[in-house]
């Protein structure tokens, strides 16, 4: 399409489309159109209609064809015919170039008329839709009698598109039907039909407020048996009149009340809404609380149960006292299988729990835990192993909050030490271990507990934690027994090579024949059935010697064996400090016979010493590493006496109990922050609604469109200081460039607004200044900016919409067209500076536990390593220095980093859009003091791993170390 063409059709054809597409058409079969629609078949007749409706749609208008719709489609019989040919009126333009109306629409006017007083009611429904479209004064005047007519028409489809017609005349042209609100006042005073009757009770509303409140209040009565659409207008009505005057409020809140027990959703759902908007009385949050919550329970949209789910997070912020009663209510949302609503749920319900509900949340909550053992695809055990992990977090922080359900919590949680499908057992073992440290009145139970699911847990990490408890919080005589035993039995006999010949060695001794041949020792581990309880099970192991005999005591064998003989060697290191901790405690003991120690640990030595030579063997799978055999060995000095021993008792329990202390510490600290966001700063403007006139206060918050709100708070913003607004302006030309030009960035969550100043720098008048934008990129331009003209020295603010769908860096370019007035087809371009969109300002730090940050991390594909590169010779300021420029939040516990000369580091962040930003630190300091090491950066996605590393590649190389 040439560009003259272009220019001539983009006036009349912006008000109909904003997309041109250009379509190939010759003279032809322009002809051959216009052939199809003079014949009598009614198919080509609709056919060449539609294309003749596509052309004009994308600029392409046939010559003619207005004349032949109107001699051969209007009359027509058929009234799909008609109405496609309504449809070709509606877009066609209806005047001339010199702007003066065509003499065909007189034409067209005569036969509307006829449309409106046609027998038939569709045709002339059809009609009265296509008047509300019209937008010239012109054609409309002499239609007015026919529509007037057709409020009064005895069908009721005709009647309520005559009330449209009506509201949309008043609307555009006031002066055509100056009397529109007395004539549909009185229409609504004798109409009966309930969509006809919603028209004219908006129309009332819209255009003559006073009228419509002056009918709901005869009509207030009456309100609960109007049709849903109806109540639903007396609801957006009573908002407005309530807000302008709020002296009016107690003659609706009873109407408000009666809707409330609705049969329609919509209606219920609009009733607490404005309930909550009109009134901040317990009774009244009350009442709309639990309307939420009945609509939770009943509808089974999901996006519904959200939607709800999120006007009740927004009740809680001020009315968390009243939800604090329903909550359970709330959780009735749990029955739904989809996982968004359950984990609002469960996060809504942790927020409004208090000392009276805790014990009713924890039983749901238990009840719920029960059924995830009822799954049976694979498909099902993964979404229920994600459901089971957020039951137990739950429940893990409603006994950190409120001690007296921990009992309970560890009795429920317990069961679940042996489950093998999902992370729900690690989540389980890290509560167990933070109950031990927190209540010192419940350890007794829950190393009971621990010590009767220790030979059914098979998970290497479960394995490890369950040994670490029992070792670091067995102290009393008989708890170091039971455990002593436990771990022994797990173990099995020694040495760990079921009694195969060593190389050099000839016969096996008697003794050792004598236990090979006595029966198999038998374990007793439970088995969780499926009603939630368990059972005891007795299973036998059977040591065989002869080759493979490894193999069967791994498949066999007690679990902790197993592991061992699989090559575990980290489960048997925390074997060995589980010993070495309880044959201390043993040897602290004031009354403890020497003999009873030196058995207790010359057994301890062995299993030590036994695991070693395993590890060392050619009977291992694999040969035991360095780090391992070391720790062994110190365990073996330890129970030797050559090591002090409060170092193991005391060292390691310190540490975690510094790290429950960080991990509250930040809990309070996100709490502190959260409740900062809700904080009214202290220059806000405090609004006085009673100060205002009833002309401003008619506008209210309810009746602003969101979207433009949301474009209107972020540019202007909070941070309305002048350096914050000067850091965020970018030039895009030179100072000596015809046309200057600099952009202000605003980055609020999906969109980036660029508002370029434009100045014309030359003396002469620049047409058609087109600023021309294109992205790489996750970014998408929403539409394109329109075309002014400039005066010399005259300046325009132009606004450009771009939506990011991903955090990604991107860049915007561009540049600027115009064309010089008075000087022929001069014309000029200037190219703009790229913008490049920074991915920071879509991060925020996140908070993580170990274990879902470990599963991530095995899951995302995507790894950028970066090596580091700095003259920081600080280990804790280089770690300050990386969650600074990457906007991540340090999930290790800190302080050691100058003390061991390494440092090990796992960081966490979270986009605006879902995505999930893990990034570890392996970094040492040399003997020079220089650092050396890496960054690994994995995410889901390639955009924000590589987008991540080129900004700490870039921040590193600016970075400068202390001299």
């Amino acid at each position: 399409m040439s560009s003259v063409k272009l220019g001539t059709m983009t006036s009349a054809l912006e008000r109909q489309c904003t997309l041109l597409i250009h379509q190939d058409i010759a003279p032809e079969d322009a002809d051959e159109l216009k052939k199809h629609l003079e014949s009598g078949d009614l198919e080509s007749k609709a056919e060449a209609l539609k294309r003749a409706i596509s052309m004009q749609l994308s600029g392409e208008p046939v010559p003619g064809m207005l004349m032949m719709v109107i001699r051969y489609i209007l009359p027509h019989e058929d009234t799909h015919l008609r109405k496609l040919g309504l449809y070709y009126l509606e877009i066609v333009d209806k005047h001339g170039p010199d702007g003066k109306m065509l003499p065909e629409m007189i034409l067209v006017c005569n036969m509307i008329r006829n449309e409106l007083v046609h027998p038939n009611e569709y045709t002339r429904g059809c009609a009265l839709r296509f008047v509300c479209k019209i937008h010239d004064a012109e054609i409309l005047e002499p239609l007015i009698p026919s529509i007037r007519q057709n409020l009064e028409h005895r069908h009721s489809f005709v009647r309520r598109n005559a009330v449209l017609a009506v509201h949309t005349i008043f609307e555009k042209f006031e002066f055509l039907i100056p009397d529109a609100p007395e004539l549909v006042e009185e229409f609504l005073a004798e109409e009966g039909d309930l969509a006809a009757k919603r028209n004219a009770f908006v129309m009332l509303c819209q255009s003559d407020q006073d009228r419509g409140v002056n009918y709901l209040n005869n009509n207030i009565q009456h309100i609960p048996m109007w049709g849903e659409t109806l109540q639903l207008s007396a609801l957006e009505l009573v908002r407005r009149v309530c807000r302008a005057n709020p002296l009016e409020k107690g003659q609706y809140i009873k109407i408000i009340f009666v809707l409330l027990q609705s049969p329609s959703a919509a209606v219920v759902y609009e009733s607490a809404n404005t309930l909550i908007s009109l009134s901040s009385a317990p009774t009244a949050i009350r009442a709309a609380a639990q309307c939420y919550c009945q609509l939770l329970a009943t509808q089974s949209d999901n996006n519904i149960k959200l939607i709800l789910l999120d006007r009740i997070v927004d009740l809680r912020k001020s009315q968390s006292a009243v939800l604090q009663e329903l909550v359970m209510d709330i959780m009735r949302a749990l029955q739904s299988p989809n996982m968004d609503i359950r984990r609002k749920t469960i996060d809504l319900a942790m927020d409004v729990i208090t000392r009276r509900n805790v014990e009713e949340v924890v039983g749901v909550l238990r009840k719920e835990l029960v059924k995830t053992m009822s799954a049976e695809t694979s498909q099902e055990k993964d979404t229920v192993s994600q459901y089971r992990q957020l039951l137990i977090k739950a429940i893990h922080s409603a006994s950190v909050r409120f001690p007296e359900v921990a009992g309970t919590a560890v009795s429920v949680l317990s069961d679940f030490l042996a489950d093998t499908y999902g992370d729900a057992a690690t989540d389980v073992i890290i509560f167990v271990r933070e109950v031990c440290e927190r209540y010192e009145n419940l350890r007794s139970e829950v190393l009971k507990r621990v010590l009767f699911m220790l030979p059914s847990i098979r998970n290497a990490s479960v394995v490890r934690g369950a040994l670490w408890v029992l070792g670091s919080y067995s102290e009393q005589p008989q708890d170091v027994k039971e455990a002593f035993q436990a771990v022994l039995s797990g173990v099995g006999r020694l040495p760990l090579t079921n009694g195969l010949e060593e190389d050099g060695e000839g016969e096996e001794d008697e003794d050792e024949v004598e236990k090979e041949a006595k029966p198999a020792p038998k374990s007793k581990r439970p088995t969780i059935l499926a009603d939630g309880t368990y059972a005891s099970q007795i299973a036998e192991t059977e040591l065989v010697t002869g080759a493979g005999s490894s193999t069967n005591a791994e498949k066999t064998g007690p679990p902790i064996r197993s592991l061992l003989m699989a090559g575990e060697y980290v489960v048997g290191v925390a074997v060995c400090t589980m010993l070495t901790k309880l044959v201390l405690r043993v040897k602290s003991y004031d009354n403890a016979p020497p003999v009873f120690v030196n058995r207790v640990r010359a057994e301890a030595m062995l299993v030590c010493a036994s695991l070693l030579k395993f590890g060392k063997s050619h009977y291992a799978p694999v040969a035991i590493d360095d780090g391992s055999a070391e720790r062994i060995i110190s365990c073996i000095t330890t129970m030797n006496g050559e090591t002090n021993g409060d170092i193991w008792l005391e060292s390691s329990r310190e540490a975690f109990h510094e790290v429950i202390r960080v991990n509250e510490e930040r809990q309070e600290s996100a709490a502190q922050e959260k409740a900062k966001k809700d904080e009214t700063p202290v220059e806000e403007v405090i609004d006085f609604r009673l100060l205002r006139s009833r002309r401003t206060t008619a506008a209210t918050e309810a009746d602003v469109d969101v979207d433009e709100m949301a474009l209107t708070s972020a540019t202007t913003g909070s941070s309305t200081s002048q350096g914050f607004q000067l850091s965020r302006i970018t030039q895009l030309t030179g100072m000596s460039d015809p046309v200057y030009a600099e952009a202000h960035i605003t980055v609020h969550q999906y969109d980036i607004i660029l508002d370029v100043l434009v100045i014309n720098t030359t003396n002469d008048t620049l047409q058609n200044l087109t600023l021309e934008l294109a992205t790489m990129g996750d970014l998408r331009l929403c539409e394109r900016p329109q075309s002014y003209t400039l005066g010399p020295g005259d300046r325009k603010t132009i606004r450009a919409n771009i939506k990011v769908s991903s955090t990604e860096t991107g860049i915007i370019f561009g540049n600027i067209v115009y064309d010089v007035a008075g000087a022929g087809s001069a014309s000029g371009c200037v190219i703009l500076n790229d913008i490049h969109v920074d991915v920071m300002d879509y991060i925020e730090p996140g908070e993580v536990s170990d274990t879902d940050f470990r599963s991530m991390w095995a899951e995302f594909e995507w790894e950028n390593k970066v090596a580091v590169n700095t003259t920081c010779k600080d280990l804790s300021q280089f770690l300050d220095f990386v969650t600074e420029c990457t906007n991540m939040r340090c999930l290790t516990l800190r302080g050691i980093e100058e003390e061991s000369g390494y440092l090990a580091a796992n960081l966490y962040a979270r986009s605006v859009f879902g995505e999930d930003a893990l990034v570890n630190l392996s970094v040492e300091k040399a003997p020079d003091g220089s650092l050396a090491g890496y960054i690994r950066i994995r995410s889901k996605t390639q955009g924000i791993a590589l987008s991540l590393g080129d900004k700490i590649t870039l921040k590193q190389s600016q970075k400068q170390g202390p001299k």
